[in-house]
């Protein structure tokens, strides 16, 4: 991708460059193996897979985390 195809993306409108951002992002989402994933954010996925592991039961409802979100 060119400098001028980014330049022409982020000319258009906020509305329209957020469904380009929701249209790769479901591409991406097809192949999460395809995404790079650096040495840090492998160690917080590790380091919170052990931490469940040592507490299984310390965990948050989905009902709790939308509830929460929604509070802002």
């Amino acid at each position: 991708m060119s400098d001028i195809d980014v330049a022409e993306i982020l000319k258009l409108p906020a509305e329209e460059r957020l469904r380009l951002m929701e249209i790769i992002w479901a591409s991406l989402v097809t192949e999460p193996s395809s995404v790079p994933m650096g040495d840090a954010q492998r160690a917080v996925i590790d380091e919170r897979l052990a931490e469940h592991e040592r507490n299984p039961d310390d965990v948050v409802s989905r009902s709790e985390v939308l509830a929460e979100a929604r509070r802002g």
